[in-house]
């Protein structure tokens, strides 16, 4: 059967020269290839203890059966294949992200389309600085703990990560999965940022490492989908709601959360915030007012 990929009977296996098995139980075999594109996968066999050879409707409910098997076994290993792809996509984008790709809805949002966002940058102060004097090992040492810390509580506040760049990484909220209160979400994260990076620059700063926290929040519309070429794309976001979060986080002190006024507005009573001086931001022709978030209220 292996050979020929045919099912094989044999009507009584005491009276066939060519059975060499040993001992025997059983009188009449009958066995079926389950093919899976040819190749084969399984073997469903069955046998009588009599004499008694099967008829060719047995036979053939037996092949059918043989290949609704193999047909649930391709659809296993596809399936199987398609979750294992979906991991390692995962790897790469952000869980909402991927999971976007492989839905049938992503198609069109991916070619782009307009949403209200909560854009938030965070990144470590004095990590140029560290990088100039630090060996390569120990930046990526830092840069992994920094991350891990970030990835957990990005994934616990329902972000979904845009792109890292070095220290710097930039979360949105409400794309593509739609979120309640999602200048609160992207408040909250920016403040357990804030007390997890002071954890971890206790230690830093016994391996002779100086780094702080800074954050930047806007809130606003922003165009969302695929940019990039055949080979590498990336889902992003962008308008001034990006442009704007990214230079607040810029003039964020250490440990500093700096909102805008549409994120603060939007926060309301949520948190408490302390205004900072006019800030004249590049590719702003006007002064931007400003906040440093102090911590978010439970409300």
């Amino acid at each position: 059967m292996v050979l020929t990929k045919r099912p094989v009977h044999i009507p009584d296996v005491r009276a066939d020269p060519d059975y060499e098995w040993g001992a025997i139980h059983f009188r009449t075999l009958l066995s079926v290839p389950v093919l899976v594109e040819d190749d084969l996968v399984g073997v469903i066999g069955a046998v009588r203890d009599e004499h008694h050879p099967f008829v060719d409707s047995e036979i053939d409910v037996l092949a059918t059966f043989a290949d609704q098997s193999a047909i649930a076994i391709a659809n296993s290993k596809l399936f199987e294949t398609v979750e294992r792809q979906r991991a390692e996509l995962a790897r790469f984008l952000s869980p909402e992200v991927a999971a976007l790709v492989s839905s049938e809805d992503g198609a069109a949002l991916l070619a782009g389309h307009r949403a209200h966002i909560s854009v938030l940058f965070l990144d470590l102060r004095g990590f140029t600085a560290f990088t100039r004097d630090a060996e390569p090992e120990e930046v990526i040492e830092v840069l992994g703990e920094y991350h891990a810390a970030a990835g957990e509580l990005i994934g616990e506040y329902g972000g979904t990560v845009e792109h890292f760049a070095g220290d710097g990484i930039m979360v949105f909220f409400n794309d593509p999965v739609p979120l309640p209160q999602h200048e609160l979400r992207a408040a909250r994260l920016a403040c357990a940022m804030r007390e997890r990076i002071a954890e971890l620059s206790a230690a830093w700063d016994r391996r002779g490492y100086r780094l702080g926290f800074g954050a930047g929040l806007d809130v606003g519309h922003a165009t969302l989908g695929r940019i990039g070429f055949e080979g590498r794309y990336d889902y992003a976001a962008l308008g001034t709601v990006a442009n704007l979060a990214s230079r607040l986080s810029d003039e964020a002190k250490p440990g500093q959360i700096v909102v805008s006024q549409r994120a603060l507005a939007a926060l309301d009573k949520h948190v408490e915030a302390e205004p900072l001086p006019e800030l004249r931001l590049k590719g702003f022709e006007r002064p931007v007012n400003a906040w440093s978030l102090q911590r978010v209220v439970d409300a």
